[in-house]
């Protein structure tokens, strides 16, 4: 069991690599454009603070999913004004890898994702939001891209484009 990289979603009118890379991303590759300046991009590893750093560094929210062996997904949300939330995708896997789910508390990461949504500009839907981060998959990836669709990121489907 351990890290198998993640996702970094983040609005951005450049090339997000060099800003990751800036940020504390490691193994920086692939990158899959969205509407409306949305960027998704896959990630080996990252620093403690890489998300604060590069939603500095953007001035544009972002959010970042941290893959356990694909069972399980550890995501981190943050708009420039410092608000953010965390939240797990696939939580009952959660045990196998002794996180505890009080950690990750799924009402307050509801609100936390609607009230980044909308502060985002974006349309979320809160029962989406709620069913994903409750649900389960076979692989964490794919809640992970509902998850976008539930917070309004247009293009954001599954399987994903291109």
């Amino acid at each position: 069991m351990g890290n198998s990289g993640g996702t970094l979603t983040a609005r951005s009118t450049g090339e997000l690599h060099p800003l990751m890379r800036a940020a504390g991303f490691t193994g920086v590759d692939g990158t899959q454009t969205l509407a409306d300046g949305w960027q998704v991009t896959d990630f080996a590893d990252a620093e403690r603070r890489s998300l604060a750093n590069l939603v500095e560094k953007t001035g544009a929210p972002a959010v970042m999913v941290c893959f356990l062996d694909s069972d399980l997904g550890v995501v981190e949300a943050l708009t420039p004004d410092g608000t953010g939330w965390k939240g797990l995708l696939n939580r009952q896997m959660a045990d196998g890898y002794e996180i505890p789910l009080g950690k990750f508390p799924v009402e307050p990461a509801v609100a936390g994702a609607l009230g980044g949504s909308a502060a985002a500009g974006l349309t979320p839907d809160e029962e989406a939001v709620r069913r994903t981060l409750t649900g389960s998959a076979l692989f964490a990836e794919e809640l992970s891209t509902t998850l976008l669709t539930a917070l309004g990121v247009a293009g954001a489907g599954w399987p994903p484009v291109a």
